[in-house]
């Protein structure tokens, strides 16, 4: 099963996401951290991210 929740910022995304996530026993996962973790490791990913992150848009 996936499940995509969207919204704007501080929609409560996180908080639904973890939620469904307890009830369903399931592993959840945010792009946000996901971006933030490529980030801290200097990967490539983390790299085109940054330049996005850094520019103030959405990265595609």
């Amino acid at each position: 099963m996936k499940v995509i929740l969207l919204g704007p910022p501080g929609a409560g995304k996180g908080t639904q996401a973890a939620r469904i996530a307890d009830k369903l026993q399931v592993t959840r996962a945010a792009s946000g951290d996901l971006f933030r973790d490529n980030i801290r490791n200097c990967t490539e990913l983390g790299k085109l991210a940054k330049s996005y992150m850094d520019r103030g848009v959405l990265v595609p």
